[in-house]
């Protein structure tokens, strides 16, 4: 039995056998043709290019019928790839001047392109070298008539292990057959993880090598939640995982009833439980399962997914699709959150790459020096703030004078649409992310100058402790349970409490059943979530008081290590809700 660990991408946890798919690099069987033939050679190269035009076209028709218009931009982007002038004109000139075939050629071109995207340095752009392999692969097949069958013509279920896949690939996987998929590259950003998320398909990335230790047809666990995948599990871990399953499976039936309870404590206290989204779609997921709002609401889609930079209008009619899904209920809108690791080639001021992308010009900072974009953001958020309950939040606030340069430049937008009589929201709740050490010392300075604060404790945890999480080689060094990390939580509520500032807690760190009694307990009344955990903290809130939680911080908050408390939390979950303890 091997267990072997990545990054967690897509919840859940499923066991069956393995499909193995390597890197299946297409044989070229001969790379330079006859001078006499080359114009054949183009005419059958834009034969492929035809076809795959219509193939990526179909795909992305697919993907936004059925999972919106955001997942099929990410086929747009293929198409708009395929269709660049340039390239069309690099390939041609290999095949002309140098006689390359049109295999050759357009292998050789592709690869020159993914590979200058690998070394830039930026995690994005490495991620975006996936979308150009799955070109390549495309025309290839076209070109050779070969394609990749075991995707397309699967007969029973399976569960894929690829050293990468790519985001179409991803996309025509069939729900009925693939139960889940692990590859040994990729990160959490990429459009394969996106792609997971959207169909719900237990996956892991960036496990590092591991395809050398498994056989086809072995038995597999991939565990989608704790981002580890264990090759060839004994009986008795088989058992374990089976028996946790079908446990799950019964106690996800039951809390389906909680959906339309509100989130109360056994002794009245009320708790807000809002949603996390990165699409407009996922609107449809938090009310399946319950959530009060959208905690969360997250923009970068409209500047990753397009071959342009979004206009007014594309962000006005995104926002108004999830506020009139939940009219009368908050929907918080946190303003562009994009830095020099993920910055896109439509950008209209490039920025040079960063040797830490994290402590560079990202988040606020970014849109403080690009102000046009950042006013074209703050205009649509102002005009559809009219159509319900909007809020709007600044990501990675780290001093007084970026906040009030953030409000100011908010000021000046308003003025200038009172100026042109377009109809906006004048009182505006405008709050910030708590996601940097730095602000949450500052919290009692700032919670006189905000109406709300949103801990981010994906970003803060990393910051505080030097620690990537996406980075399988320091995992585990990240740890929400160290006591740095409540300490600095307790300093945010405290301030919250002293100016009557609403706290939430937006990063995963509320996503985790076991943390929710130590939240309640130092004070936290309001959670914005993953949408489909909300039925398992309704399940937390509704089996403890206020008194049981507060006992439980005062004890988490006098030891010393990460480990003791997150041990001590799972004990005291086991003894609330043992359903939900592993």
């Amino acid at each position: 039995m091997l267990i072997k660990r990545g990054i967690a991408v897509s919840p859940g946890v499923v066991t069956g056998t393995a499909l193995l798919l390597g890197s299946e690099d297409f044989r070229i069987p001969r790379t330079v043709v006859s001078v006499d033939a080359i114009d054949t050679e183009i005419a059958r190269f834009h034969v492929a290019l035809e076809n795959v035009c219509k193939e990526i076209a179909e795909n992305q028709r697919q993907a936004a019928e059925e999972l919106g218009k955001e997942y099929g931009d990410i086929f747009a982007a293929h198409l708009a790839m395929v269709r660049d002038p340039k390239l069309i004109e690099e390939i041609e000139f290999s095949i002309r001047d140098r006689c390359f075939s049109p295999e050759f050629a357009t292998s050789r071109v592709l690869r020159h392109k993914a590979k200058v995207m690998q070394n830039l340095g930026s995690h994005y752009l490495a991620e975006r070298a996936a979308d150009v392999f799955d070109v390549e692969k495309r025309l290839l097949r076209h070109l050779l008539g070969e394609r990749r069958e075991e995707l397309t013509q699967l007969t029973a279920p399976v569960l894929v292990l690829a050293h990468n896949l790519t985001p179409s690939e991803t996309a025509n996987m069939s729900r009925e057959f693939v139960l889940g998929f692990a590859t040994e590259v990729g990160g959490p950003t990429s459009h394969t993880a996106i792609m997971a998320g959207a169909l719900e398909i237990p996956a892991v990335v960036g496990v590092g090598d591991f395809l050398s230790d498994v056989s086809g047809g072995d038995v597999v666990i991939i565990d989608g939640n704790d981002g580890q995948i264990i090759i060839d599990p004994d009986e008795k871990t088989q058992a374990a995982f089976r028996d946790s399953e079908q446990k799950l499976r019964t106690f996800l039936e039951r809390l389906e009833g909680l959906k339309e309870l509100s989130a109360e404590t056994q002794d009245g206290c009320q708790i807000q439980i809002l949603g996390n989204i990165e699409f407009p779609e996922e609107v449809d997921h938090c009310n399946a399962r319950g959530a009060e709002g959208i905690g969360l609401y997250r923009t970068e889609f409209l500047y990753l997914e397009k071959d342009r930079e979004p206009t007014e209008d594309d962000h006005f009619d995104a926002y108004c699709r999830v506020i009139n899904a939940f009219q009368g209920r908050p929907v918080v809108i946190r303003t562009l959150d994009l830095g020099a690791d993920k910055v896109p080639t439509t950008f209209r001021n490039p920025l040079p790459e960063s040797s830490n992308p994290m402590l560079g010009l990202r988040s606020i900072r970014l849109s403080l020096r690009n102000l046009d974009l950042f006013k074209v953001q703050l205009r649509a958020i102002l005009r559809a703030a009219t159509r319900g309950d909007v809020r709007i939040m600044f990501p990675l606030i780290s001093s007084l004078l970026e906040l009030r340069q953030a409000k100011m430049i908010l000021a000046d937008v308003a003025e200038d649409l009172e100026e042109q009589g377009i109809e906006f929201q004048r009182d505006l709740p405008v709050g910030m992310m708590v996601e940097v050490p730095a602000a949450a010392m500052l919290a009692e300075e700032f919670a006189r100058e905000v109406d709300f604060f949103s801990i981010g404790t994906n970003d803060l945890i990393q910051y505080t402790l030097a620690a990537d999480r996406s980075d399988p080689a320091v995992a585990n060094l990240y740890s929400p349970g160290d006591p740095s990390i409540l300490r600095l939580i307790r300093m945010v509520l405290a301030a919250g409490s002293a100016y009557d500032t609403p706290v939430t807690v937006c990063g995963q760190m509320s996503s985790d059943p076991k943390f929710i009694p130590l939240l309640l307990g130092m004070g936290l009344r309001n959670l914005s979530v993953t949408p489909y955990i909300i039925p398992e903290l309704k399940e937390v809130v509704r089996n403890i008081t206020i008194a049981q939680a507060e006992a439980v911080a005062a004890h988490a908050l006098t030891l010393d290590l990460a480990r003791d408390v997150e041990s001590y939390l799972r004990g005291e979950l086991r003894k609330l809700c043992p359903d939900l303890v592993p």
